[in-house]
C-alpha cells in the first residue's frame, strides 16, 4: 500500500490551478465601434448623446444597442 497524503495532493492541485490562471491569456475581441473610434469620440466630446451616437452608427449600417455604445464611450472616452 502506498502513502497517500490528501492535504499534499490538494495543495498540489491548488498550485496547478493558480498557475493555469496566471498563464491564461486574456482574449480581446475587436468591437465594431473601434472602426469609428475617432468619429465617435469627437461626436461625444461635442455633446452628442448616446442615443445620437447610436443613430449615427445606424447610418453607417452598424446596429448596436445603446447600452453597448454607452459602455464603449465610458471605456474609451
Amino acid at each position: 500500500m502506498t502513502d497517500f497524503e490528501i492535504h499534499a495532493e490538494l495543495a498540489r492541485l491548488d498550485q496547478q490551478k493558480m498557475l493555469a490562471r496566471l498563464n491564461r491569456k486574456k482574449r480581446y475581441y475587436r468591437s465594431k465601434l473601434d472602426l469609428y473610434q475617432g468619429e465617435l469620440l469627437q461626436l461625444h466630446r461635442a455633446g452628442a448623446t448616446t442615443a445620437e451616437l447610436r443613430q449615427w452608427l445606424q447610418g453607417k449600417r452598424i446596429h448596436v444597442v445603446w447600452t453597448t455604445v454607452d459602455r464603449w464611450v465610458k471605456k474609451h472616452g
